[in-house]
Order: C-alpha cells, then sequence, then structure tokens
C-alpha cells in the first residue's frame, strides 16, 4: 500500500516537474528572443518637437527597435550614415548611446553570456531528467534538481546585471544630460521581456525542488523495497 501511494506521488511530482521545466525554457527563449526589455516612451518629446515620425523604442538584448520601424543592432549610430535620421531622434539615440559608452561593457557582455548559459542548463538538464524520470535514478534525479538550481541562480544573477546596467544607464543620462534634459519627456521603463525571465527563474526553481524530491522519494523507495 505504502509502494503504490508513493508511486503515485512520484507520478504526480514527475508531470509537476516536466511541466514546469517547459515552462521555464519556452519563458527564457521569448525573453531572450523578444525586444522588450527596456521601454522608452518619447509621446511628449514627439509633441514639443512635433516630429512626424516616432520617438519611442524597445530594447532587447541584441537590439532595439523603434515602435512601427525596423529594429538595428545595439551599436553606436553616430559611427555609422545618420543622414536619414531627424534631428529629435539624434538627441533619444545620442541621450542612450552616450550612456551605454560611458558604462562598463563588462556588465553588459556578463548578462548576454548568463542567460543564453542559463538556456544551456535547461536543455542538458531536461535531457538527463527524462532519462531519470524514465530510469527512476537516484543520482540523475539528483544531478538534474542541481543543475535547474543552478540554472535559476544563473538566470537570476543575469537578470540581475541587466537591472543593474540599466539603473547605472539611466543615472549616467541624467549625469550627462542634466535635470533641465529631455530626460525629463521620456517615460522609461522595464517590459514583459524581462518579467518573461522571471517566470523563467521561479519555473527553473520549482523544477529543481520537484527533482530533488523525487530523488529522496526514489531513495527512501529504495530502502523500502530493501528492508522488505
Amino acid at each position: 500500500m505504502v509502494a503504490i501511494t508513493m508511486k503515485v506521488t512520484l507520478n504526480s511530482i514527475s508531470v509537476f516537474a516536466v511541466l514546469a521545466g517547459v515552462l521555464s525554457f519556452t519563458f527564457l527563449v521569448a525573453a531572450l528572443g523578444t525586444d522588450f526589455w527596456y521601454l522608452t516612451d518619447a509621446s511628449k518629446l514627439e509633441k514639443l518637437s512635433n516630429d512626424t515620425g516616432s520617438l519611442s523604442s524597445h530594447t532587447g538584448l541584441w537590439r532595439t527597435c523603434q515602435f512601427n520601424r525596423s529594429c538595428l543592432p545595439l551599436v553606436n549610430p553616430f559611427k555609422l550614415e545618420t543622414t536619414n535620421i531627424t534631428t529629435s531622434h539624434k538627441k533619444v539615440l545620442w541621450a542612450s548611446d552616450k550612456t551605454e559608452c560611458r558604462i562598463s561593457e563588462d556588465m553588459r557582455g556578463a548578462f548576454v553570456i548568463l542567460l543564453p548559459l542559463s538556456l544551456i542548463f535547461i536543455i542538458f538538464g531536461g535531457i538527463v531528467g527524462f532519462i531519470g524520470i524514465f530510469t527512476q535514478a537516484f543520482c540523475l534525479l539528483l544531478f538534474t534538481g542541481v543543475l535547474f538550481l543552478l540554472g535559476a541562480l544563473v538566470t537570476l544573477l543575469g537578470v540581475s546585471i541587466y537591472i543593474a546596467y540599466s539603473a547605472a544607464a539611466f543615472k549616467e543620462a541624467v549625469l550627462l544630460l542634466g535635470r533641465k534634459s529631455l530626460l525629463e519627456y521620456l517615460n522609461i521603463q522595464f517590459g514583459w521581456s524581462l518579467a518573461f525571465a522571471w517566470v523563467s527563474i521561479a519555473a527553473e526553481l520549482l523544477t529543481g525542488l520537484a527533482f530533488i524530491l523525487m530523488s529522496r522519494m526514489v531513495g527512501q523507495k529504495r530502502r523500502w523495497d530493501s528492508f522488505i
């Protein structure tokens, strides 16, 4: 009776772990692949400058995009030809670009590496986890749990560095442009891509704990079988 109950519980936790693992993978891929980590609403500036084009933008880890327009890689636009860019748009680009040039590139390089690395942890952990579930191998289940917990830590570290990088960039922009600057007409906030990354962290954490719990239950089942 105890063995049957343990088997049912183990199966339920296995299903939960698989669903949580798929959720963590899906949301992290969505976060890395979308360009809504950082949103800049320049609607007030557009009214003041009477600019017909959109100055608002949304930025990802790899590129920045104007709303209803094409996207560009995250490079310094003033190192390229900018004859087709309006004066108002140049001011916005100058504000964000000068900021990025003054902030250490090490921080940006860190979260650009850490977040994809976490995705590798999830993929590798998923492969090992499936094998562990089917074979009910204690070591594989425990190893998978540790992998997902480590992946959650790496994702958390990457997101934290990104937030710190963005906060430092904003402070630097204030120092560069002063209080009576165009920053007063910009509404800057984090976007839903960052929220997806937070959901992935929670799902990775739950997946890791579920696999560790499964490894403990498998160990208890083995001891119970050997006792019988």
